[in-house]
């Protein structure tokens, strides 16, 4: 019984509606502060200030650009939500990690947009055509995000009575605490390496794979182990499958950040896509009678 009450003790001390509206309001505020700040570097860079002179850094070429900084501290705030999601559905944390890989596309197009070459031969600028390419599977991704959302609407409602359930879910909150810690950690180190890199080199290759590569590498491994406790508390096929073609969604998600070109953005496309399948089919059989379409 004691277990059983310091693990809802520590989930509802971590994410209680009051700590994450506080975190919110942090979050926002830092967002502010950071776009200001952004623009005030890239300012200083414009006017030749001594220290950014040499800096060769793309996110300071253009006013643009400044976006990325709250886009960034935004995405955590996402991160944080999407540890919390992960107790209550299996379903809901894969949304939630359909739209932080959302607002990573666009916040890289926010970076490259400035950076388009409008001279001669604009349509033949390899640079152009990816932009146009993202810019195409963004919105691509945010309708395949609408289809996977209202299919989740339809899957069937279980209420948390059930002894089996709510130790299930109880399980799922210890993963969230210990998944949470590793990814304070990676952010911690991640951060570290690239002001390490920002100084040494006044630049930082790949800044979009800051962080978001071993966040999604540990995501896989998190839904690896809850796929693995939910054996001990269901043997329905069509759940674990569904949950395993989950993991497959993310694990080609994860290789997009590995990916340069186009290949990235169809890596993302094909990962929700395969999820979007998999829980259509899902539906259909758990709710045969209902038409099967998302």
């Amino acid at each position: 019984m004691e277990y059983k009450e310091s693990v809802n003790k520590i989930f509802l001390l971590v994410f209680g509606d009051k700590v994450r509206k506080r975190l919110e309001y942090i979050i926002l505020g830092l967002a502010g502060l950071g776009f200001l700040i952004h623009l005030l570097l890239i300012f200083l860079k414009l006017w030749d200030f001594e220290i950014l002179s040499n800096n060769q850094s793309v996110l300071l070429n253009d006013p643009i650009t400044a976006i990325y900084t709250p886009f960034s501290l935004i995405l955590i705030y996402e991160v944080y939500l999407l540890v919390f999601y992960l107790p209550r559905s299996f379903t809901s944390c894969v949304s939630k990690q359909f739209e932080i890989i959302s607002l990573i596309v666009i916040r890289k197009i926010f970076k490259d947009i400035p950076l388009m070459d409008l001279q001669g031969d604009w349509h033949l600028s390899q640079h152009n055509l990816e932009l146009m390419v993202d810019l195409l599977g963004f919105l691509i991704l945010f309708f395949l995000i609408f289809l996977f959302n209202k299919g989740k609407k339809r899957l069937p409602k279980r209420t948390v009575t059930d002894l089996k359930l709510k130790s299930f879910i109880r399980s799922k909150k210890v993963v969230s605490l210990v998944l949470l810690t590793l990814l304070t950690g990676a952010s911690t180190l991640s951060i570290s390496n690239w002001l390490i890199d920002l100084y040494k080199d006044g630049y930082v290759k790949n800044i979009d794979n800051v962080f978001f590569n071993q966040f999604f590498t540990l995501l896989i491994l998190t839904d690896v182990i809850i796929l693995l406790i939910s054996f001990r508390y269901t043997e329905e096929y069509s759940k674990l499958i569904r949950n395993t073609g989950f993991i497959i969604s993310t694990i080609l998600i994860r290789l997009s950040f590995s990916a340069d070109g186009f290949l990235s953005i169809i890596l993302i496309l094909t990962g929700v896509s395969f999820a979007l399948l998999i829980l259509i089919i899902y539906n259909a059989i758990e709710n045969p009678k209902l038409d099967s379409t998302v």
